[in-house]
């Protein structure tokens, strides 16, 4: 008997059918699959946006079946997650800064932010993120848990200060506004410009917001 349709145009349970005649076959339910499955939904993401993005697209691109998507993730906003974590350790950029010392601490983590998102492998998962958050809440309130797990939380934990919190989303507006312009927006002079510029422009106000006085 066959399983009803989810929502997003998947299949709900973890059956997987036979394979198809003339697609080459599908993978089997391995941690190969599992990987092709997360390199597809990044792609759709980035491509598609959220609310676009299928599991039966996703399925489709990493030539499984989607009851498989559904065995190794459950559901969509549980792929977005697997699938987009981040690919750099804002809590290991913030403790090499203080390591370089606190006066260096914006330049480092303007450079460690941008630098993890040159590779285009990286880049791909962070375009998704973004493009979604910006066009779905569901989306949106994913990235906010997930930059409050990865980014304010590390970064307020290392400040000790009283307005540790509010100076850590300060950091975040600067830094997500940047990679939208650059990366997102394909907003020129600052799409062109080398990691080390953007460095230099960016970092003291990186730095006021970390150490310095507000208001």
């Amino acid at each position: 008997m066959t399983r009803p349709a989810s929502s997003d145009g998947g299949v709900s349970g973890t059956r997987v059918r036979p394979a198809r005649a003339g697609h080459g076959g599908r993978r089997p339910g391995t941690s190969g699959a599992r990987g092709a499955i997360l390199e597809a939904a990044r792609h759709e993401f980035a491509t598609s946006g959220y609310d676009a993005a299928t599991i039966r697209a996703i399925a489709a691109r990493a030539e499984v079946d989607p009851a498989l998507v559904h065995h190794y993730f459950g559901t969509k906003e549980a792929l977005f997650l697997a699938a987009l974590e981040l690919p750099v350790r804002p809590g290991e950029i913030f403790a090499h800064g203080m390591a370089t010392g606190p006066d260096q601490l914006g330049a480092t983590v303007v450079r460690s932010f941008l630098t993890a998102w040159e590779p285009p492998e990286n880049r791909v998962r962070l375009v998704a993120m973004l493009r979604c958050a910006t066009t779905n809440d569901a989306a949106m309130g994913l990235m906010r848990e997930l930059l409050a797990r990865d980014v304010f939380g590390p970064i307020t934990t290392a400040l000790g200060l009283p307005d540790a919190s509010l100076r850590a989303n300060l950091v975040g507006t600067q830094l997500i506004g940047l990679a939208v312009m650059r990366y997102l927006g394909r907003v020129e002079p600052i799409a062109s410009a080398t990691v080390d510029e953007l460095t230099v422009m960016v970092g003291p106000t990186v730095q006021r917001y970390l150490t310095g006085k507000l208001g």
